[in-house]
């Protein structure tokens, strides 16, 4: 029998390409944080202090992703043999549990204001939400291309992507109550908004307990993957089979491989490992192959 791995391609994860991307929005997003309670305590809006205090998470959770990717960058150890990646996963997995908590918050301040509406004013509390609109546009222009390569730079996006939402909501709000004086304008719209958040927060949240989980990554489809396998010259079958996602972008499989008594080990292993890389999403393989007749011990579907 014989065995051999191959990593192909860059092992970096994708949020670490996008640092720059995610310190900007930091510091946008901090700035406005800032300028937030400032304007809140200062035109007595509660709907403005309100945001801030989701703004202050967002903050968190972006200095949150910004310590995954420096934890993620660091080197394999005996101890930590594929190195930190996972910190970023879990990074993702705490933001979107922060955020479905700020929604579900959201809510239930919606409710209380509905009940009780506050009177704030409303020009004040539109100037700074106008600039609050202007940060997160910015932020999430930023940021908009690394969420599509990384989990943990999505978790960031959405983020901003809450943030642009609510000062939406409260431009929206101010609006109204500046031209009719309706102040349940403001729990209405805020509602909305935890409820336009929640769904896609969840989605973060199980793709991220997915990985966890060593589930087969989304854009691998293990049948074909197995198909491709078998196809290749000199390979009777396939078995213990099992694709997952080290980090985002970083993909890795290990299987075992039967072959024909006309090939030798090392040429097919290497002829596996470079069908699959070029075939596939997969920077990490491991293929063991052997004759035929050894026993097989599926436990991969």
């Amino acid at each position: 029998m014989g065995s051999g791995h191959n990593h192909s391609g860059h092992t970096h994860s994708s949020a670490s390409k996008n640092k720059q991307r995610l310190m900007m929005a930091f510091g946008l997003t901090a700035f406005y944080l800032i300028v937030e309670v400032v304007g809140g305590l200062l035109t007595n809006s509660l709907a403005l202090l309100a945001d801030a205090g989701h703004m202050l998470t967002d903050v968190a959770g972006l200095g949150l992703a910004l310590l995954a990717i420096k934890f993620a960058e660091r080197p394999a150890t005996p101890e930590r043999t594929y190195g930190y990646h996972r910190v970023e996963i879990l990074a993702a997995l705490t933001n979107a549990v922060v955020l479905i908590g700020v929604s579900i918050y959201i809510i239930y301040e919606a409710y209380q204001r509905f009940l009780n509406p506050p009177e704030v004013q409303s020009k004040g509390m539109l100037l700074v939400a106008v600039i609050g609109l202007c940060v997160n546009i910015a932020s999430m222009f930023i940021l908009k291309a690394g969420a599509t390569e990384s989990l943990n730079m999505k978790g960031a996006y959405f983020e901003v992507l809450s943030d642009m939402l609510t000062s939406v909501g409260v431009i929206i709000a101010g609006i109204i109550m500046l031209a009719t004086g309706w102040y349940y304008a403001d729990p209405i719209i805020s509602a909305g908004i935890g409820l336009f958040i929640f769904p896609r927060t969840w989605a973060l949240l199980n793709e991220s307990i997915g990985i966890l989980l060593e589930g087969t990554p989304s854009e691998i489809n293990l049948a074909a993957l197995r198909e491709t396998i078998n196809r290749i010259d000199g390979v009777i079958s396939c078995h213990d089979l099992h694709v997952w996602t080290l980090t985002s972008g970083v993909n890795a499989m290990t299987v075992h491989v039967v072959m024909e008594n006309t090939r030798s080990y090392e040429q097919l292993r290497k002829l596996v490992q470079k069908q699959i890389t070029s075939t596939f999403k997969i920077s990490h393989v491991t293929v063991q192959v052997e004759e035929e007749g050894c026993a097989e011990s599926e436990t991969h579907l």
